[in-house]
């Protein structure tokens, strides 16, 4: 799922002499509403399934755009299952078999957990605008709230979808729904956020909903209960020796 945020921007938005609004201006001050320093957070991540639902508890911790870490804590099936990110390659700890594994290639396209995130998807944490250039294309109000319509292109060779559409909150600078595009252009994945919370000087969605349009079903959510910004994260959290502890 994506890093998080650092301080609202507090200078005054720049428009294009035309009076159109400058999109890439708007995804600047989206990247800083929507990342941090470091994050330590505690979620639940809600799976529906053709007839019911299960719901998997972790806590999870992240340093900046190249470390993260999650511990899943219930149900009891997953419990003790560790996850880390250092850069571009991710290690997963069963404590079922007591081995690590590292994941790569076509092995981060898999499903989290049955879920409609693959690892991929978990892995891309890179701040918007070193990934995309942008326009607006529109705007459009969603739950009473005016949202500007970015077309994002990918600049980069590796990104994860070469295309996005987004929308987002005019006054509070963060993605309210988001839409992603394979490079043939077929839609991937939609995403809609909700419970907007405010923690200081930032605005952030503590519910979203990823829904993989290639399977049937409500999707997944993504649900945070805790969330700290910018506290001291130990050293050791971020190393292999963690996974086992």
């Amino acid at each position: 799922m994506k890093s998080l945020f650092i301080i609202l921007l507090t200078s005054g938005f720049f428009f294009m002499p035309q009076g159109s609004p400058d999109a890439n201006a708007i995804l600047k001050k989206l990247d800083a509403n929507m990342t941090s320093k470091t994050l330590v957070s505690k979620s639940e991540m809600i799976i529906y399934g053709r007839r019911n639902s299960r719901t998997i508890i972790a806590k999870g911790y992240s340093e900046g755009q190249d470390k993260s870490f999650t511990e899943y804590l219930s149900p009891e099936r997953e419990k003790g299952t560790k996850m880390l990110k250092l850069e571009d390659r991710l290690w997963i700890y069963s404590p079922s078999t007591d081995r690590t594994i590292q994941l790569s290639g076509h092995m981060l396209r898999q499903s989290v957990m049955g879920s409609d995130l693959s690892y991929e998807d978990m892995m891309e944490d890179r701040k918007m605008t070193e990934i995309y250039n942008a326009i607006v294309i529109g705007e459009e109000t969603i739950g009473g709230r005016i949202t500007w319509i970015l077309e994002l292109t990918a600049k980069v060779d590796d990104a994860t979808y070469e295309k996005r559409k987004t929308w987002v909150d005019q006054e509070r600078y963060i993605p309210l729904k988001e839409e992603l595009f394979a490079k043939s252009g077929q839609l991937l994945k939609k995403i809609e956020m909700s419970a907007v919370k405010q923690f200081g000087n930032r605005w952030y969605p503590t519910k979203m909903n990823f829904k993989d349009m290639l399977k049937e079903g409500k999707g997944t959510d993504f649900v945070a209960t805790e969330m700290q910004f910018d506290v001291k994260i130990p050293d050791y959290i971020f190393t292999k020796a963690s996974l086992k502890k």
